[in-house]
């Protein structure tokens, strides 16, 4: 059974495993070094690293675990990752022997162009795609897009285990609770997370199932929600695309 462990980085950052009982481990999203040199020393033993996306608070330490510990690092198709040995794309499979592992590569453009996540062993590590009741934001991509994406990580089982790249949970909630007020499972969810954190826990790993019944942004369909974006634009939405673009800008400007 593989475990996925999150390693606080940076500021707001986690750096995932998926650790074997043996010990060897998956390294997701290393945006420095440090937590996973910290984790090798008490005794993980990374076996491959996987990125998705450029941004630096998930890429700049994988080069340097790259060569300390001889192990090949996949990345999308972009060359603003300079630290990958093999590159991958949408319907790609990465596959990791010493944790008899394969994992789904799932192209998922909006926060950036080349985004992708990883998917296997029923965990889904998402970067800054999908968030624990929120989503990243559109940096790259237009908003069809950015909800076709969502909408293909959405296809996948409810079980599955969502490995975000930030603890951005409690805030979304807030924005949750002011778009779509009357969801008593968010509220539970929200809870919840109050909870952990008090604890100094994580709030992560969330599940599918629970997103799809909390996450304003794979919600878009339902009425509380569709009343709110007609209050905010002063008009319903013309489409769902809409929709979501109007969903995610309120999300920027929205005063916690």
């Amino acid at each position: 059974m593989l475990r996925a462990i999150p390693l606080p980085a940076l500021n707001d950052n986690y750096i995932w495993l998926l650790a074997a009982p043996s010990g060897e481990a998956l390294v997701v999203d290393p945006g420095e070094p440090g937590p996973v040199l910290q984790a090798a020393a008490e005794g993980l033993r990374p076996a491959a690293i996987v990125l998705t996306h450029h941004h630096p608070d998930h890429v700049a330490g994988a080069a340097a675990l790259a060569q300390q510990f001889g192990i090949p690092c996949h990345a999308p198709h972009d060359e603003r990752i300079t630290a990958a040995t093999a590159r991958v794309a949408h319907g790609d499979q990465v596959r990791v022997d010493a944790l008899d592992l394969t994992l789904d590569v799932i192209g998922v453009p909006g926060h950036t162009l080349s985004h992708v996540a990883f998917h296997g062993a029923g965990h889904l590590f998402c970067g800054d795609t999908l968030f624990s009741l929120g989503c990243g934001r559109m940096f790259e991509g237009q908003p069809a897009q950015f909800l076709a994406s969502l909408e293909r990580l959405a296809a996948l089982p409810a079980t599955t285990a969502v490995c975000c790249g930030h603890e951005y949970t409690e805030a979304n909630g807030r924005f949750a609770r002011a778009v779509e007020p009357d969801n008593p499972t968010r509220d539970l969810r929200l809870a919840e997370v109050r909870a952990l954190r008090a604890r100094g826990l994580p709030s992560l790993p969330s599940t599918l199932g629970s997103e799809l019944d909390c996450n304003p942004f794979l919600r878009i369909d339902q009425p509380g929600l569709q009343a709110s974006l007609a209050r905010h634009l002063g008009r319903p939405p013309q489409d769902r695309n809409e929709a979501f673009g109007a969903l995610r800008l309120w999300k920027d400007t929205f005063k916690q």
